[in-house]
């Protein structure tokens, strides 16, 4: 490509990267809040997170598209189709992510129904979602800086969640068998750990991607220890 055309292609890539930070601050926003709504009974701010979601829908659009005219006009390859293949995947992780928040929000709303009779429990709920916000935020930190190593910390941070989100679900259904009347509610508890703990698996892919743009190689389904290796190599 001629000199000209290389900067254009340079500079509509490094858009293309700042749209992705841009949506994983949106996603990130949307989980923050939906969690402090679960946490505060805020159903406001529940309906808000709701609300919101078609923003993140939007920018995925946006992205994809822009994607798509790079790989038509400018035919890229190696590490640069690398990071359009990365940023595709990674910004539908990030719509999923949204779609999680949103989904803790409607359970929000469900939980703090007129009708129920007993405020639920959040402070497990609370930490888990806290260690899941931090590995998205460390995984668009990876995307952005191209780390290895915190990718791969991201990776690792996936079991803790993992363990977190089997640990409420144990609690849960004691509660349950003790007192009938919290099946209701205990139920939604599951259902947004269990959220919880999609947003750290997306996060988990995200860094992942992050070690294909880097060093060309796919470790998805390889284990923590692959990541890395390939981090510290």
């Amino acid at each position: 490509m001629p000199e000209h055309t290389l900067k254009q292609f340079d500079t509509e890539l490094e858009d293309i990267r700042a749209r992705v930070l841009q949506m994983g601050g949106l996603v990130e926003q949307q989980i923050t809040r939906a969690i402090e709504a679960l946490t505060s009974g805020n159903v406001a701010l529940a309906r808000q997170v709701m609300e919101d979601d078609h923003h993140v829908n939007a920018l995925e659009v946006t992205i994809d598209e822009e994607c798509s005219t790079v790989i038509a006009k400018r035919q890229p390859a190696a590490k640069d189709l690398r990071m359009i293949m990365t940023v595709v995947k990674t910004i539908t992780d990030l719509e999923r992510i949204g779609d999680e928040a949103a989904k803790i929000a409607r359970m929000t709303i469900s939980l703090y129904g007129a009708d129920r009779p007993i405020l639920p429990r959040t402070t497990e709920v609370q930490h888990v979602g806290d260690i899941a916000t931090g590995m998205l935020r460390n995984a668009l930190d990876a995307f952005a800086r191209l780390d290895l190593t915190v990718a791969a910390k991201v990776v690792r941070q996936d079991e803790q969640v993992d363990n977190e989100f089997k640990a409420i679900l144990r609690q849960l259904i004691t509660f349950m068998m003790e007192d009938p009347r919290t099946i209701s509610h205990a139920l939604d508890i599951v259902f947004i750990a269990k959220s919880i703990e999609r947003i750290g698996d997306h996060s988990k892919n995200m860094s992942e991607y992050v070690v294909y743009l880097v060093k060309g190689k796919d470790v998805r389904h390889t284990g923590v220890e692959s990541v890395e290796r390939e981090a510290l190599g």
